[in-house]
């Protein structure tokens, strides 16, 4: 009556989120809950290299690993249920999003509001992460198939990526705004990163939205405060339905691939374009322009 929830991080909302959710019910169900943060290479290795789990615990969740044919085997071999969450493999109960379809999504919401020249600002796995990129990676390739949909050409000053932060996401802002063409809008990989893309505009001086446009990824539970436009993938829910799976596999039943579905949420930092700065007119300018002599 034991299971394990397996996650490359703790301290971060989202982990912090569908943790939450899976262990209520999984403990409504009357099972215990053991946590485990592979924060390492090495963690990763020892985890899926011993056999400490055999008696332990009847399955594990597994949380945005991208766990390989191997390590499930290892677990399986332990007798091992298993569930994953942010991830796909054949045989093996799993929740996920389609983030491709979501990405394309936000940007078509931008698109919409008139704006061409749209940026994206990524999640950057630092070397040595255990975290997997597939979600945000096809959240960036949901932006480029939006983009050439719309026929708009492809640039890549406007790709930027940062760690999965408030701090990388100013960087990442900060880097946008000296582009030789500033972009009009942002699609942001992560609430968390967007936060971060708000502090840096209002620092500059640029009025969002009326100035420019920032969407988000998650729902964080800081949008509604913020205002921030963002896509909600319904992250408590999909704690409780990877649960929901795990039990179903330890009971005998048949494993499942859910998809969740995913909806925008408009709030008050998105808007249609204008002009990031009003044309500049010198006072020599403005001086000639009242002379006859110069009509």
């Amino acid at each position: 009556m034991t299971v394990g929830i397996v996650v490359p991080v703790l301290a971060k909302w989202f982990f912090g989120k569908v943790i939450g959710a899976a262990t209520h019910t999984l403990r409504e169900a009357g099972f215990d809950v053991l946590l485990y943060e592979l924060a390492t290479p090495g963690q990763r290795e020892r985890f899926f290299g011993s056999v400490h789990l055999h008696g332990r615990s009847d399955g594990v969740i597994i949380m945005a690993l991208q766990p390989s044919k191997e390590e499930l085997e290892a677990l399986v071999s332990q007798g091992q249920a298993v569930a994953l969450l942010g991830a796909e493999a054949q045989g093996i109960g799993s929740v996920s999003v389609d983030n491709v379809e979501a990405g394309r999504a936000a940007v078509r919401h931008l698109l919409n509001l008139g704006h061409e020249r749209i940026a994206f600002i990524g999640i950057r796995d630092e070397e040595g992460s255990n975290l997997g990129g597939v979600p945000p990676f096809q959240r960036l390739m949901g932006y480029r198939e939006a983009l050439a949909e719309a026929g708009l050409i492809h640039d890549d000053v406007l790709e930027q990526f940062d760690e999965n932060s408030v701090a990388g996401g100013a960087a990442a802002m900060s880097r946008l705004l000296v582009a030789e063409r500033a972009p009009t809008a942002v699609f942001v990989a992560s609430d968390e990163m967007a936060f971060g893309v708000l502090k840096v505009l209002r620092q500059a001086g640029v009025d969002v939205p009326r100035d420019f446009s920032v969407l988000g990824f998650d729902n964080h539970e800081l949008c509604d405060v913020v205002g921030l436009t963002t896509m909600d993938h319904d992250v408590a829910e999909q704690g409780q339905d990877v649960a929901r799976l795990l039990l179903d596999t330890i009971r005998g039943g048949e494993p499942n691939a859910l998809s969740r579905p995913f909806r925008l949420v408009i709030r008050e930092s998105t808007a249609p374009p204008r002009a990031l700065r009003a044309p500049r007119t010198s006072p020599d300018s403005q001086h000639s322009a009242g002379l006859p002599g110069n009509l």
